[in-house]
């Protein structure tokens, strides 16, 4: 598969940017469709493996937890970076007085706010 990657890249022509989250993205689909072709194999027996009841239960719901924890694990990841922001305060004081300045500028040239 990298020689495909290699050859596809290659005769592409993209941006390098676009290029390395196309690349990411195919890797993420192709781990998709391993994963999701495993979880149907098993499921329906097609391997003829004959799995005990237990495994059954849990297998069958699998999809929806992992759907569940990764949901969880993007929303924590979410707030643990809303609440370490930083602000910046002398950018916010640049860019007001670069607003106070296109302010007075406009006002001179005629407009009133």
């Amino acid at each position: 598969s990298a020689l495909f990657f290699f050859f596809l890249r290659r005769s592409l022509v993209l941006p390098p940017r676009l290029e390395v989250t196309m690349m990411k993205l195919a890797q993420w689909l192709w781990g998709l469709a391993i994963l999701g072709s495993t979880w149907a194999a098993l499921t329906t027996g097609a391997l003829g493996l004959e799995l005990p009841l237990s495994c059954q239960e849990v297998l069958w719901p699998l999809p929806a937890y992992l759907l569940v924890s990764i949901g969880c694990y993007a929303l924590a990841t979410v707030g643990y970076r809303v609440a370490t922001f930083h602000d910046c305060e002398d950018a916010t004081r640049e860019l007001q007085s670069q607003i106070e300045e296109a302010r007075a500028d406009l006002a001179l040239r005629g407009l009133r706010f």
